[in-house]
């Protein structure tokens, strides 16, 4: 009877390059056979070549000159292990059984040998620029990838979409792939893509990704950078536009830009009002631009591969303008306090404009005339026309005048003086209007300067504040060539004041005191008087001879307390006791 020998191992094992890989082989022998021996083969062009054997309970070893010779080992379990796997390495391998009497069994396993690619290099062609609608196909791009293991694919994609892998020439679109397998055992790939482009692709973004496999039956990619094309193609039409965002006024720079649908741009010429002047690059620049500036532009190109195509462009360019406000009368004004004046502002703008009159922020008139009654000094100083464009921003034009207010000095209402005591230095301000500006005398005086706040003139004097200033106070006299004016400074002390109202303060809670004490003793003498009364209403009840000595059988002893408390915890009892004698009739 023949015996069986039943060998199993992995159909397949995969590893990483660089990894260990193990390849185990079990088997079963009937009849059992004491003399075993297992060995694994590898497939080398049809002869398989030992490479590691190990008989029951011996031994392992392995065999000289074969692939993995010094990385292959066979374990006890008969496992191949094979250490720093390399992609040629990926081979099949036989476990083979001898078992004596039993026979020969064998299995193949395969090892598949892994390795990502770097990622894809997409680069353009180094030609000249590709033009719309040649006969034959241009080169776009070429990607490489390297070093994968196996062999990698490349796909390419136009705007995100991939294209179908064609390598016929014939065709408009086609690739051509190339491969190389390096000493390492890992590949290189290249392809090229060759299209005939239309004017729709000018803006067109290419990219290649590189698809490979992974352990477990992974599809993995890895994507390369973009590139778009540098694509000729005829013009059709032009476009000429104003860079300036907002209205044109005089002194502003304005851009104008003439472009067509082509590539490469094609020369352009400019004019004004018919008559040429001079762009750069398709771009018409203006300086400080004037009124006479104003006009019809128009932009002209010629693009000798479509010379049929109408390529002008026009632009219709207002310059905004205010003229210099003009006011009447010019010279600064000087009138008498009380009196009146007028002005009036005039301007011309090339669109609708306001002019108004201000001082300070305050908007005084909107209708170009100002008019000011009964002048007082606060109305002194300079007033603004101001003319604007609205439409326009920015477009103003402005002219100040100055009103001088003549007349007597008059000075402000004086703030007292406040010192802490007698001899204390006390510093006054005396504020006048007038002009001309007045002089100051102080009486008594001190230590004096003048400044001027506005159309206020303001004298500020230290002196000490003696007896007789704090009896008298201080007079502040101006004059000028209208008359005079004056006022007295009160000094006073601030600590009699504060103790003033300390006292008024305590007078009053003292009072209040006295008529809330006041109140409860009334209170309590009404309740006292309402009591005796009750009392001696009860003892005099009418009653008969016979009721009396009943009553007189008795002794009746009544005692009545009342008990009255002030708010300041003195106390006050009265006590009211009536005990009524025993009557025989």
């Amino acid at each position: 009877c023949s015996g069986v020998v039943t060998v199993n191992v992995n159909p397949k094992v995969e590893v990483l390059k660089g990894d260990t890989a193990k390849l185990p082989c079990t088997y079963k022998v009937s009849p059992s056979s004491s003399n075993t021996v297992v060995e694994w083969y590898i497939d080398e062009q049809g002869t398989r070549k030992r490479v590691a054997f190990r008989s029951q309970g011996g031994e392992g070893k392995s065999d000289d000159d074969s692939p993995v010779t010094g990385r292959v080992t066979i374990g006890e379990d008969f496992t191949l292990t094979i250490t720093s796997v390399d992609p040629s390495d990926e081979l099949v391998f036989y476990c083979q059984v001898t078992a004596g009497p039993a026979g020969v069994g064998d299995a193949a396993t395969k090892l598949e040998v892994f390795f990502a690619p770097e990622k894809p290099e997409l680069t353009r062609p180094s030609s000249q620029a590709i033009s719309a609608g040649e006969s034959t196909s241009s080169e776009i791009g070429t990607c490489v990838t390297m070093n994968g293991h196996p062999q990698p694919r490349i796909i390419w994609f136009k705007d995100d979409q991939p294209l179908p892998e064609v390598k016929d020439r014939k065709e408009k679109t086609y690739m051509i792939p190339s491969v190389v397998k390096e000493a390492s055992g890992l590949y290189t790939i290249k392809s090229t893509l060759y299209m005939q482009p239309t004017k729709a692709d000018k803006d067109s973004v290419f990219q290649c990704t590189v698809e490979y496999y992974m352990p477990r039956d992974q599809i993995k990619q890895k994507k390369s950078d973009t590139i778009t094309i540098n694509l000729n193609y005829p013009s059709e039409k032009a476009t000429f536009s104003l860079l300036n965002t907002d209205p044109v006024k005089e002194g502003d720079d304005v851009t104008m830009k003439c472009e067509t649908d082509g590539n490469p741009q094609p020369e352009i010429d400019f004019t004004k009002d018919g008559d040429a002047i001079t762009g750069q690059g398709g771009l018409l620049t203006l300086k400080s631009v004037k009124r006479t500036d104003s006009g019809l532009y128009k932009c002209t190109a010629i693009d000798f591969d479509n010379l049929d195509a109408d390529l002008s462009g026009m632009i219709s360019l207002t310059v905004h303008y205010i003229d210099p406000v003009s006011v009447i009368p010019v010279q600064p004004q000087v009138v008498m306090l009380g009196d009146k004046v007028e002005w009036q502002c005039k301007t011309k703008a090339s669109t609708a404009h306001t002019v108004h009159w201000k001082k300070g922020s305050e908007v005084l008139s909107q209708d170009g005339t100002l008019s000011l009654q009964d002048i007082s000094y606060d109305k002194a100083g300079e007033y603004m026309c101001v003319g604007a464009v609205p439409s326009v921003p920015g477009l103003t034009a402005q002219a100040t005048v100055n009103l001088t207010v003549k007349g007597k000095p008059m000075i402000e209402t004086p703030a007292a003086g406040v010192v802490g005591k007698e001899g204390d230095m006390v510093t006054l301000k005396c504020s006048a209007y007038g002009f001309p500006a007045p002089q100051f005398t102080w009486k008594p005086s001190g230590k004096e300067s003048v400044s001027v706040e506005g159309n206020k003139v303001v004298s500020t004097v230290t002196l000490q504040a003696t007896a007789e200033v704090i009896k008298d106070g201080v007079t502040c006299k101006v004059s000028n060539e209208h008359g005079t004016d004056s006022k007295t400074f009160q000094i006073s002390f601030k600590r009699a004041i504060d103790n003033s109202a300390n006292r008024a303060d305590k007078q009053q809670g003292g009072s209040s005191g006295v008529v809330i004490a006041v109140v409860v003793c009334v209170l309590l003498l009404l309740l006292m008087v309402a009591l005796i009364y009750f009392l001696n209403k009860k003892s005099k009840l009418p009653c008969s001879k016979k009721d009396k000595k009943e009553v007189a059988g008795g002794e009746v002893n009544n005692d009545i307390v009342v008990e009255m408390k002030t708010d300041k915890a003195n106390e006050e009892a009265g006590l009211l006791t009536k005990r009524p004698s025993t009557e025989q009739v």
